[in-house]
C-alpha cells in the first residue's frame, strides 16, 4: 500500500471505529460484531506500526473506552486503566516480544534486557473473559468505592451496583488470615506488607452462559429485545441506576491485578496475593515459560472453551516480571509488556480487491470476491464466492469495499455486510459479464442464474484443466479430475492460471477437506511454478500439438536463457513466420497455422500473463548425456510390458535420440509394441525399421 493510500485508509479507520466505540463503550450497543471490529483496530494498529508518522494522539490505538455516562459520578483513577492492543497469530506474538526487546535494548536502561531471556517464569497467562472491567478501592478492609474503566483516566462511580454482585467481597479478610493464606499458597511471607490500609485491585464482571439464557428467556416470555451477548447484559448491568436491577442478573467477578504494591515482583505474586486476601481469582490462569508454552496455552483454550461458563475470546499474555512490566511502559492506550493473544475471529473485515467470473462444469457464472487475504475461523482466505448478481445486489456490494466475512465452525466463508461508511469514493460497481469469460460466447440469465450459451464451454473449460495439470504437463497430482471439478463448482477456479491463486484456506473451508489435504494440494502446486518449455508447451493444449511436436517446436525457439519468462516464449513464438513455422521438423502447415493462432487469440494471451504473474517460471531443456541415439528419429505405437510409453521416450531422450508423432522417411526406427496402430503399417509402407520391445531394449 503507498503512502498516501495509507493515510486515507486509516483516516477512514479512524472514523469508522470511533462511531463503533462509542456505541459499544458508551452507549452498550453493537452494529458489529467483537470480532469484526477487533479486525478494524487490528489493521489500524499494523497501518501506524508501518507508518508512525500517521499517529496522533486521538487515534483509537492511543485511547481507552469511552467518555463516563453523565448519570454516574466521575471517578478518577489512581494508575491509569489501560487496555491491551491484540494478537491473533503466532507471528503477532512473536513481532511483539521482538518489539520489547528492541525497546529495551536501548538507552536509559539496556541491562533490563536479561530478564526477557528465557526463565522459569517468563510469562503470565490468563483467560480473556468476554466482560466489564471495574476497579475496587478498599480502605481498612473495606470496599469504599468500585469504578470502571472509563476512558481510562476517570471511570464512573457504580459503588452500589458492584456491591450486589456475591463474588465481590465487601470486607477483607484480617492480615493475619491474609497471611497464613499466602504461606499455604506457598508465597514468602516476610516480603509483603499485609497490614496497608488503602488497597487497590482490578478485576472483571461477567455473565455466566447460564445466566445469559435465563435473562434472554425472561425477555423473550415478556415480549422484549433479546440481549446480543453476555457481555452488553453485564456491562448494561453494572451501569443500571438501580442497584435492584444489577442484583437480578446476578453477575459475577474475578479479579486479576492488585494495583497497591505492597511488595509483589512479579503478575504471578498478584494472583496469589489476591487470593490470600479472600478475593475469587480465575484457576486456570497460570505461568508459562516460553512463546511455545504460551501458542499451546492459548491453543487448548481455544479448542475446550465450551467447557467453562462464560464467554472468553482469547488469552491475556503479560510478561511476569514486574520490573520488566514498568521498564517496558505504555505506548498509547496499551502496554508494552502485555498483549490480547485472540482466538481465531468468526468475523473479520478485509478489502475487496476485485470480483471475478469463475465458468463452473455446467457453463453457470458465478461470481467471486477476490480479498485481501484474512484469517477467520483458524484459516486464512483470499476467495469467496458470491454466488450470483442478485447477492451483490441484496449486500450493495463494490469492488474496492470494507466488508466482514463470516464463518462458524466448518462452514464456508461468506461476506455478510458491506462496511459503506468505510468507502471512499474510488470503489467500483460490479456488473455480470455479457460475453463468457471463457470462450466469448453471449450470456444468458437463467433464473438467478448467468450461463454460457455454449453448451460444451464447461465441460470443456474442465477438460482444459485436466490436460493442464496431466502427467505429461505440469504433473500437478493432487489435482485429480474429482477435485478439479469441485473447486469449479465451488467457483474457485475456471481456468489454469486460477489454481496458482488457491490458498490452504481456500480448500479447508470446503466439506470434506482437511488441513492436510488442503497442506498436501498447495504444497503440490508451489511445487510445480518451475516447468520445463515441452512440458508448458504442451499442458496448454494447442489444437495438434502433442508432446513430441511440443518438444520440437521448444527446440527451434531461438531461446538460450535455461530459465526465461513466459514472456519471452510469447515474444519469441509471435516473431515467428508461417513459414519459419512450418520449417520445424514434425509440425506441417495445420499445426503452424494452429499454432499462430494460438498465440494472437486475447484470451490465451491473458491466461500466460496471469501464468507470469503468478510465478510461472520455464526452463529449457538440458542437452542429454548420452550420444548414442543422436540424430536418430524414433515413433513409438503399441503398448509396453516392461515400461510405460513415458519412460521409453525418457531413455530414448536421455541418449541423445529424437521423437515424432507420425511416421515419415526421416523416420530412423519405429518401436511396435502390443497392439500396435496405423503407424505401423506407414513404417511398413515407407519401409522405416520396425524395431519389437525385445529389440528395442537390446538397442537401449
Amino acid at each position: 500500500m503507498k503512502k498516501d493510500e495509507a493515510s486515507n485508509r486509516i483516516i477512514q479507520l479512524r472514523k469508522t471505529i470511533n462511531h463503533h466505540r462509542y456505541l459499544y463503550h458508551v452507549l452498550d450497543e453493537q452494529e458489529i460484531s467483537d470480532a469484526a471490529l477487533d479486525s478494524l483496530k487490528k489493521e489500524l494498529f499494523d497501518l501506524e506500526q508501518q507508518y508512525p508518522e500517521f499517529i496522533t494522539p486521538d487515534s483509537p490505538t492511543q485511547r481507552v473506552g469511552g467518555t463516563p455516562l453523565k448519570a454516574f459520578k466521575k471517578v478518577a483513577h489512581e494508575a491509569q486503566m489501560l487496555s491491551f492492543n491484540d494478537a491473533f497469530s503466532q507471528e503477532d506474538m512473536r513481532d511483539w516480544m521482538k518489539r520489547n526487546e528492541n525497546y529495551l535494548s536501548q538507552p536509559p536502561s539496556p541491562q533490563i534486557s536479561n530478564s526477557l531471556l528465557p526463565t522459569s517464569n517468563l510469562f503470565y497467562g490468563e483467560l480473556k473473559i468476554d466482560g466489564f472491567a471495574i476497579e475496587l478501592l478498599y480502605e481498612d478492609g473495606t470496599l469504599k468505592q468500585a469504578s470502571t474503566r472509563g476512558d481510562g483516566i476517570i471511570g464512573e462511580d457504580v459503588t452500589q451496583n458492584i456491591r450486589t454482585v456475591e463474588a465481590i467481597p465487601l470486607e477483607l479478610i484480617s492480615a493475619n488470615k491474609a497471611r497464613a493464606n499466602a504461606k499455604k499458597l506457598g508465597l514468602a511471607i516476610d516480603k509483603f506488607d499485609f497490614t496497608a490500609k488503602h488497597l487497590v485491585v482490578r478485576g472483571e464482571v461477567f455473565l455466566t452462559k447460564k445466566e445469559f439464557y435465563r435473562i434472554n428467556k425472561e425477555q423473550e416470555e415478556k415480549g422484549q429485545k433479546l440481549f446480543a451477548n453476555p457481555r452488553n447484559i453485564a456491562a448494561g448491568s453494572v451501569r443500571q441506576l438501580d442497584p435492584k436491577v444489577t442484583a437480578s442478573r446476578k453477575l459475577d467477578s474475578y479479579q486479576y491485578a492488585f494495583v497497591t504494591n505492597i511488595g509483589q515482583t512479579t503478575h504471578e505474586e498478584e494472583h496469589l496475593l489476591l487470593k490470600a486476601f479472600g478475593f475469587k481469582t480465575n484457576p486456570h490462569n497460570k505461568s508459562l515459560t516460553s512463546l511455545e508454552d504460551v501458542f499451546a496455552f492459548r491453543d487448548w483454550w481455544d479448542h475446550h472453551r465450551e467447557k467453562i461458563d462464560y464467554e472468553i475470546d482469547g488469552i491475556v499474555v503479560m510478561i511476569n516480571d514486574n520490573a520488566t512490566w514498568g521498564a517496558l511502559g505504555i505506548v498509547g492506550k496499551a502496554p508494552r509488556g502485555g498483549i490480547a493473544y485472540k482466538f481465531s475471529p468468526q468475523e473479520a473485515t478485509t478489502v475487496i480487491e476485485d470480483i471475478k467470473v469463475q465458468v463452473g462444469r455446467t457453463g453457470t457464472l458465478t461470481p467471486v470476491a477476490v480479498m485481501r487475504p484474512v484469517t477467520v475461523g483458524g484459516v486464512t482466505i483470499s476467495h469467496a464466492t458470491l454466488h450470483n448478481a442478485d447477492q451483490i445486489e441484496r449486500l450493495g456490494l463494490k469492488i474496492g469495499d470494507t466488508v466482514v466475512i463470516s464463518r462458524a465452525g466448518d462452514v464456508i466463508p461468506q461476506i455478510t455486510e458491506v462496511l459503506k461508511d468505510m468507502r471512499t469514493g474510488k470503489e467500483r460497481v460490479f456488473t455480470m459479464p455479457q460475453s463468457c469469460p471463457a470462450d466469448g460466447s453471449p450470456v444468458v440469465r437463467d433464473g438467478v442464474a448467468y450461463r454460457c450459451s455454449n453448451k460444451k464451454c464447461g465441460a470443456r473449460n474442465s477438460e482444459n484443466i485436466r490436460h493442464f495439470v496431466s502427467r505429461s504437463a505440469f504433473d500437478i497430482r493432487g489435482l485429480g479430475p474429482k477435485i478439479i471439478d469441485r473447486f469449479m463448482d465451488e467457483g474457485l477456479i475456471s481456468d489454469a492460471a486460477d489454481i496458482f491463486t488457491l490458498t490452504e484456506g481456500d480448500i479447508k473451508t470446503l466439506e470434506r477437506f482437511g488441513d492436510k489435504s488442503a497442506e498436501n494440494i498447495i504444497r503440490e502446486i508451489a511445487e510445480h511454478k518451475k516447468i520445463t518449455l515441452p512440458r508448458f508447451l504442451y499442458s496448454l493444449g494447442i489444437i495438434h500439438v502433442g508432446e513430441e511436436t511440443s518438444r520440437a517446436l521448444a527446440s527451434a525457439l531461438p531461446i538460450s536463457n535455461f530459465e526465461f519468462q513466459i514472456l519471452n516464449l510469447i515474444s519469441a513464438i509471435q516473431n515467428m513466420s508461417l513459414v519459419a513455422l512450418r520449417e520445424i521438423p514434425d509440425i506441417g502447415a495445420v499445426v503452424a497455422t494452429s499454432i499462430h493462432e494460438w498465440f494472437f487469440d486475447h484470451h490465451n494471451l491473458d491466461l500466460l500473463h496471469r501464468l507470469e504473474t503468478l510465478g510461472v517460471t520455464l526452463e529449457t531443456v538440458r542437452t542429454p548425456a548420452g550420444t548414442k541415439f543422436r540424430g536418430k528419429i524414433f515413433v513409438l505405437t503399441g503398448s509396453m510390458e516392461s515400461m510405460s510409453r513415458n519412460e521409453a521416450k525418457e531413455k530414448i531422450r536421455a541418449l541423445g535420440g529424437e521423437l515424432s508423432e507420425s511416421v515419415s522417411k526421416k523416420t530412423s526406427y519405429v518401436v511396435a509394441g502390443e497392439t500396435p496402430g496405423s503407424k505401423l503399417q506407414k513404417a511398413q509402407q515407407l519401409g522405416v525399421p520396425i524395431l519389437t520391445e525385445k529389440e528395442f531394449l537390446a538397442l537401449v
